[in-house]
């Protein structure tokens, strides 16, 4: 019999833009079907601090997607960002019982749950759990333990948490919009590297750079597995701010100036800088221009380089950085990122999707289609057929599953 197409939909909700995509997925073929953006208010540095603004921009996007692609979106894969975003190394050991115990789901949730007992703080919210490895009667470098028999269980695991308070307005924010979030929010960075990063790559080790509007996320991925997240409270919207301040111009006339005209290199040109509104004409020095933009990306990039150093990965990424987010369309940027950090860059570009118009294969879209493509990957999606109309009935995992026994902690 014939598999039916299911859909999938990944939510963005940044703090300049919400983006949302709807992709349907059918065996290993995805299609994206539907996509928009639109501004939003409300939010700062990531964080929502109006409940109003970015649940109206929600809907706005939705109603753009909805009317491209005839279907109603009422779940989402969405997506969180924010300085409060952070990951930990943690570990835990439970006994399962005698030697000839088999290793049950029972065992994984409770071994998750003890690892992650006193490790997160009360005011934290567990995003995500990464096992690197089981260990099991002393034997380690298990990935899967379940089925094996043992009598003492080790875990070793990265947690990926969020301010508690932050998470619930996120969620007040989807409530409003009528989106019920598909399990535990995903932080926008991790999802962005689902889309422009193959299994190869985050084998031999690779960093994900998402340059907001108004912060700087980065991923680090080796050996297969998610080793770091951190976000820092910079991104493209201060060198805006920066131009319109230094250059004492008005933040329109800046932003312009920032996409249009400027390069993370210096001295490509000497040539003035001449932006036109109507009968009046506005002109600025190059160099100016260039020393403004220079000085905030070295802070960018020295916030990057510091992280890359607390997670032990300085100068230690084969397949470098991988940079993406509206701030990567800055002309040049990959080859100033390999001069500050001393590693391989390059502009991400989405792929693993077919199907799709050119207007959503760029860096800003990598977190939208990221989340579209992790939301594939949980366990409620609901069901759709060849006409365009979503099913009623939804396909949600069993109480008693392990997907859902282990999201629980989560909250």
């Amino acid at each position: 019999m014939e598999e039916k197409a299911r859909f999938a939909v990944g939510i963005d909700v940044g703090t300049n833009f919400v983006r949302t995509v709807l992709g349907t997925v059918k065996g290993e073929e995805v299609s994206v079907i539907g996509y928009g953006e639109v501004p939003t208010e409300g939010m700062r540095r990531g964080v929502v601090k109006e409940l109003v603004p970015p649940a109206k921009a929600i809907d706005e996007c939705l109603a753009k997607v909805e009317g491209m692609s005839g279907v109603k979106v009422d779940r989402a894969n969405v997506g969180i960002n924010g300085a409060h975003i952070g990951s930990v190394k943690i570990d835990g050991m439970i006994a399962v019982g005698v030697a000839e115990h088999e290793i049950n789901e029972d065992d994984i949730v409770r071994i998750a749950d003890t690892a992650i007992a006193g490790k997160v703080p009360a005011n934290r919210e567990t995003l995500a759990l990464v096992p690197y490895e089981y260990i099991l009667d002393g034997q380690g470098g298990i990935r899967e333990p379940l089925g094996m028999h043992g009598a003492r269980l080790e875990l070793r695991a990265n947690v990926v948490s969020a301010l508690t308070p932050d998470c619930e307005n996120l969620r007040k924010v989807c409530e409003s919009a009528a989106i019920e979030p598909h399990g535990p929010f995903e932080p926008g960075v991790v999802a962005a590297a689902r889309a422009v990063t193959n299994s190869s790559q985050r084998e031999n080790g690779v960093g994900v750079v998402d340059m907001g509007g108004a912060t700087t996320s980065l991923a680090i991925f080796d050996e297969g597995e998610l080793q770091f997240v951190g976000v820092i409270p910079i991104g493209s919207n201060d060198v805006t701010k920066d131009l319109a301040t230094v250059l004492a111009t008005i933040p329109d006339v800046a932003e312009e100036i920032k996409v249009r005209f400027v390069s993370a290199v210096k001295g490509e040109t000497d040539r003035d800088i001449v932006v036109k509104r109507g009968r009046e004409e506005f002109r600025f020095k190059r160099k100016d221009v260039e020393d403004v933009v220079e000085a905030r990306l070295e802070e960018i990039f020295e916030g990057i380089r510091k992280m890359l150093t607390a997670a032990g990965y300085d100068r230690r990424l084969p397949e470098g950085l991988v940079l993406c987010g509206g701030g990567a369309k800055l002309r040049n940027i990959d080859m100033f990122a390999r001069k500050q950090v001393e590693l391989a860059a390059r502009i991400a570009k989405p792929s693993g999707i077919i199907g799709v118009s050119e207007d959503i294969l760029k860096p800003e879209y990598a977190t939208a289609i990221g989340l579209m493509l992790g939301d594939n990957e949980r366990a409620s999606i609901d069901s759709f057929d060849g006409n365009n109309k979503a099913k009623k009935k939804q396909k949600k995992p069993k109480e008693g599953s392990l997907f859902s026994r282990i999201a629980k902690l989560f909250k």
